[in-house]
């Protein structure tokens, strides 16, 4: 379409776009600035309303993909023990944080890990396989780990260490 289509008529301007729609960021800072002097008449409550919930949505999706990447290392940790890296364990150790600092801020989500552990092992378990070269089969078709094992701090399956480089 060219530029002239897009264009008003003469004499007429086109509606200022909605901030909401043109700059996200922006639009929040002022949203909270709104609530804060108490102009409660100025507040996009339709938008205000869905991004709150969408801030749950999202602190369930990192939820997950935190569990994936656990699921993923771990499995690689107990199926390839003679190639195992300091980085592997680094990693594990950070999901296994970033999940417990997630569920202590919203304690409410404490149950959620264990909702999605299927699905996510099922990703985690077709990543490892990418990841390692080894067959998909070569995994468990059902996850091995208990969450409590999932978020223990000391667990680590699989043959005890060659030394991890």
């Amino acid at each position: 379409m060219s530029k002239a289509a897009l264009s008003p008529p003469p004499g007429r301007t086109l509606p200022e776009p909605d901030l909401y729609d043109t700059d996200l960021y922006l639009w929040t800072q002022a949203q909270a600035a709104l609530l804060r002097t108490g102009r409660r008449q100025d507040i996009d409550w339709h938008h205000l309303a869905e991004e709150i919930e969408s801030v749950g949505g999202s602190q369930k999706s990192e939820i997950r993909n935190r569990l994936v990447i656990l699921l993923q290392h771990l499995l690689r940790w107990e199926f390839q023990p003679e190639k195992r890296k300091y980085g592997w364990r680094a990693s594990i150790v950070e999901q296994r944080l970033q999940i417990d600092g997630l569920v202590d801020v919203s304690p409410s989500l404490r149950s959620w890990p264990e909702t999605v552990l299927a699905k996510s092992y099922r990703l985690a378990r077709a990543r490892a396989a990418d990841e390692t070269g080894l067959p998909e089969a070569t995994f468990p078709e059902v996850c091995p780990y208990f969450m409590a094992q999932l978020l223990d701090d000391g667990f680590y399956p699989g043959p005890l260490a060659p030394k991890v480089v």
